[in-house]
């Protein structure tokens, strides 16, 4: 486990409204295993100290505690994979490529998926069995390995998801809602230059974040954006430069005991020896 520290102010220069933000720490988490990798989900508990995340596979979903000092993280303790009921089944069946993670009040799990059947499971507690949601008409157009990666709950329950791609540069981001048992469209986000999607929460503050990167080829730039829940008031809350993190998928926001919000995110290795699962987390304004 290493980590490192820093108090670093991103300005952002760009189309939207900017917001300060101080990078607080970034942790290399290191395991072992064949399972252990790939996280692209993240929800972390309210304040801040237990952790889900899931795994591109699909077929276990990671809870753990971080290990805080003074706030800030410095290690990963009490790892535990889960097996949930008919995952590995759902995987083998074409659900596998688990890309985004919400957690209902409730402790119900949903996860969205790009593997070939485009859609989102859930796992209702205390249930022995899957339940796949219905699906949205223009699911069934969305690009290969490209589809389902965000997803959030606001706090009426209802579900956001975000495809990872457009389908063409001036084409925005369609943000797709599930709610009382129906799909809707309520609104678009604008895509801004070749960041695509890989990640989305709903903070405390009841606005949507979305987490984008762009693989320049020789690293990841990473960038966090936060809208109302009607595609309103974009404000760009983190823009890194190239290589600054690895290749960050899942996103948490949250506040700590001092009333600050605090965006946790996790890389996706893509289980490859030369990249790292880094927990990285800053402080942003409001």
């Amino acid at each position: 486990m290493r980590r490192r520290l820093g108090l670093l102010a991103f300005i952002c220069i760009g189309q939207a409204a900017c917001a300060e933000t101080t990078l607080l720490s970034e942790t290399i988490w290191t395991g072992k295993g064949e399972n252990f990798g790939g996280y692209s989900g993240l929800e972390l508990s309210s304040d801040g100290l237990h952790f889900t995340t899931i795994t591109d596979r699909g077929i276990l979903i990671t809870t753990g505690t971080l290990t805080r000092e003074d706030g800030v993280i410095t290690g990963v303790a009490d790892v535990e994979d889960v097996s949930h009921p008919n995952l590995e089944g759902n995987a083998v069946a074409g659900w596998a490529d688990a890309e985004g993670l919400a957690i209902a009040p409730d402790g119900t799990i949903y996860i969205s998926t790009e593997g070939p059947l485009h859609g989102i499971l859930t796992y209702p507690v205390g249930a022995t069995e899957t339940v796949v949601l219905p699906k949205h008409p223009a699911f069934a157009n969305l690009q290969g390995n490209s589809s389902l990666e965000a997803l959030a709950i606001g706090p009426d329950g209802a579900l956001y998801t975000i495809p990872e791609r457009s389908g063409r540069m001036t084409r925005p981001f369609p943000v797709y809602r599930f709610k009382g048992g129906e799909w809707d469209i309520p609104f678009a986000i604008p895509r801004r230059d070749e960041h695509l999607v890989s990640g989305a929460d709903i903070g405390p503050d009841g606005r949507l974040y979305v987490l984008e990167r762009q693989f320049t080829g020789l690293g990841f730039k990473t960038r966090v954006r936060r809208f109302e829940l009607d595609g309103t008031h974009e404000t760009t809350v983190l823009d890194t430069a190239n290589a600054t993190h690895d290749n960050l998928e899942g996103i948490s926001v949250w506040r700590d005991a001092a009333g600050q919000l605090r965006i946790t995110m996790i890389s996706d290795d893509n289980f490859k020896f030369f990249q790292q699962t880094q927990i990285v987390e800053y402080q942003i304004d409001d």
